[in-house]
């Protein structure tokens, strides 16, 4: 469906809800929560969960997210599939691109997780719609991964014509750093995830981040 393309186009801010920071249901409330103050993509991560279970909270997420965000699964394109998810998004070692497009059918938003140059160009190639981009800084999520060298960051931002995500270890101060090196979209966990106050943190990151691509062209032009 194009609204899906148009949202994701649109997005600044991705949400990633991860059963490993917060039982189900506190990541419903802050699903809800962050809905209602603007985040524009939300993935369900559950790397220790039964799938029945991913399922169910999918099924649960899809009635708040429905044409307000999308809602992507981790890793379980079937999951994403039967739990009424608008796609899925992979590590460079789950399902391969082409399988997870035959399986979920051309509508379906599909990213990848990349950490080289050259695992974001053939995302892209092969169809990625998007792509997640780190880990830009340590991260508890991650913990064997040495923070990047933005330089990196800031080529895939650059040179990558569909929508690039930068994730890992994402905060509200580290936000000017990202955008003087081009980015203008961030994903985020536990900034958002451990939050007291779900609303106003999101409603942070998306004053933040540019509203427009017009920071990116006079960018690109420096």
């Amino acid at each position: 469906m194009r609204w899906k393309k148009t949202l994701l186009n649109d997005a600044k801010l991705y949400l990633i809800l991860d059963r490993q920071v917060r039982p189900y249901e506190q990541l419903f409330e802050i699903a809800r929560d962050a809905i209602e103050a603007g985040v524009d993509v939300i993935q369900l991560r559950d790397k220790q969960g039964a799938a029945e279970d991913i399922l169910d909270f999918s099924k649960r997420l899809s009635g708040l997210t429905r044409e307000r965000a999308l809602l992507m699964v981790n890793d379980h394109a079937d999951a994403a599939r039967a739990g009424h998810a608008d796609g899925v998004h992979l590590g460079q070692e789950d399902l391969p691109l082409a399988e997870a497009r035959s399986l979920l059918g051309p509508d379906a938003v599909i990213g990848i997780s990349c950490q080289t140059l050259e695992q974001a160009r053939e995302a892209e190639v092969n169809g990625a719609d998007y792509i997640g981009f780190g880990s830009v800084f340590k991260t508890l999520t991650k913990p064997e991964r040495l923070p990047m060298n933005l330089g990196l960051l800031e080529e895939v931002v650059r040179t990558n014509k569909i929508p690039v995500f930068a994730i890992g270890g994402i905060t509200l101060s580290g936000m000017n750093l990202l955008i003087s090196r081009g980015v203008g979209r961030v994903a985020v966990c536990r900034e958002i995830c451990l939050a007291g106050d779900v609303k106003a943190v999101v409603r942070q990151f998306k004053m933040s981040l540019p509203a427009d691509e017009t920071w990116k062209k006079q960018y690109l032009r420096g």
